[in-house]
């Protein structure tokens, strides 16, 4: 008998003036790239998707040839965002998160944006994200920081 496949998610992450070579080019010249995981246990993948974009890039990622987890960014790293609870409307994907957003200059402003929505509608398959920070929409927060 052959064991069931894993439960995959996608993170997705930077590559800093890649210009889309290897990705969606956005923001500074930047491309976004997905590096995908085994989704740990039962936990709803939206859950386990948040989760492990906001731990961050490790061990656990496969890699995207040629791209190497090590030449990733993440411009979440500086942050300490805890993923509180999310859903899922059918086209529209929200989640809730909580904690301190710092970003490490004007570049990191499309970077969270993309990273986090991205990752979202990835997990679920939905159309588009709102993101809430402590309550206030993700482009309220980014505007103050």
């Amino acid at each position: 008998m052959n064991p069931a496949a894993p439960r995959m998610l996608t993170a997705y992450y930077v590559l800093l003036d890649d210009g889309g070579s290897s990705g969606v080019r956005f923001g500074c010249n930047d491309s976004l790239v997905g590096l995908a995981r085994a989704a740990p246990g039962t936990e709803p993948l939206l859950t386990a998707a948040m989760n492990a974009l906001l731990q961050g890039a490790g061990d656990a990622d496969i890699p995207l040839d040629p791209i190497e987890v090590s030449d990733v960014y993440n411009a979440l790293d500086g942050s300490e965002l805890t993923f509180l609870s999310g859903s899922f409307d059918g086209t529209t994907v929200t989640v809730y998160l909580a904690g301190t957003l710092s970003l490490g200059g004007a570049c990191d402003v499309p970077r969270v944006e993309a990273q986090l929505t991205h990752t979202a509608v990835a997990a679920v398959g939905a159309i588009r994200a709102d993101v809430y920070v402590n309550g206030q929409p993700l482009s309220e927060v980014l505007r103050q920081d």
